[in-house]
């Protein structure tokens, strides 16, 4: 009877660690302007949260890997990141890379990135594809789809009327 006691507290323990540990999950980012980005992170990075990329982060999106600490990312299997250099609108309406922008950018990616990026001819306005093994050596696995399928997280409950819940990428939904 102590073995089975003992055996449920532990189980209840290791849920309730589950539960507590924010998760923000990015996925089909597309990116955007820079500062919007490092002001996003820079609350992200306050929280302590934990962030999940699983699908797309491309452009500005990907500041995320020098706004949060390298143990607090995780990646899945669908995780994709896309780099390419900055740009601006020019006189005739075209983008025009931003050197400076660029090298303020490429500045905030940890030092593998810089090499991955450095190995493939460093930003330019074509976009570098980071994904599969070399990815996932780079940054710890999130093991998503195995959890999923061998443990049900308990189920939080709906925000209640006039509570504002949040996406993953910023935007308040209704």
């Amino acid at each position: 009877m102590k073995f089975l006691t003992g055996l449920l507290a532990a189980v209840l323990l290791i849920a309730g660690m589950g539960a507590s540990h924010a998760v923000v999950r990015i996925a089909d980012d597309r990116g955007g302007r820079i500062g919007t980005y490092v002001d996003k992170y820079q609350d992200l990075r306050q929280s302590g949260e934990t962030v999940i990329i699983d699908g797309l982060c491309a452009s500005a999106c990907t500041i995320v890997l020098g706004a949060i600490p390298h143990d607090r990312i995780c990646v899945t299997s669908s995780a994709t990141l896309g780099f390419h250099a900055a740009w601006d609108f020019g006189n005739n309406g075209r983008a025009v890379t931003n050197p400076e922008a660029t090298q303020m950018l490429y500045a905030m990616y940890p030092s593998q990135v810089k090499r991955w990026i450095s190995q493939r001819g460093g930003l330019t306005p074509h976009m570098l594809f980071l994904k599969g093994k070399q990815l996932q050596a780079m940054y710890k696995p999130c093991y998503l789809d195995a959890q999923a399928s061998t443990i049900k997280p308990p189920r939080r409950p709906l925000p209640q009327q006039g509570e504002q819940v949040e996406s993953a990428r910023g935007q308040l939904l209704h």
